[in-house]
């Protein structure tokens, strides 16, 4: 499972670069040793935490146009979601 969560990892990152998604802000938390990272692109959202600065451990949530919540279990969640919510932009 850790070598699927870290090719997960590394599709996505390589999407949002291709993207041009940006790193809105990044905060460490030393207590559960947990980095949230938001990134965003236009009016879309989500975050990346990661368990002990090791992709993978790293957990992606995004939101769907309604606001709801995603947890991001492929490449094709955080498209669908993207694409859904760039779609209602006028």
């Amino acid at each position: 499972m850790a070598k699927i969560k870290g090719s997960l990892h590394a599709k996505i990152h390589k999407w949002i670069d291709t993207i041009g998604f940006h790193l809105n802000g990044s905060q460490f938390n030393n207590k559960n040793n947990v980095t949230t990272k938001h990134y965003f692109f236009e009016t879309f959202n989500f975050l990346e935490k990661e368990k002990n600065n090791d992709p993978r451990f790293s957990q992606f949530l995004c939101f769907d146009a309604y606001g709801e919540a995603i947890k991001v279990k492929s490449l094709l969640d955080l498209q669908k979601a993207f694409f859904e919510n760039i779609s209602q932009l006028k």
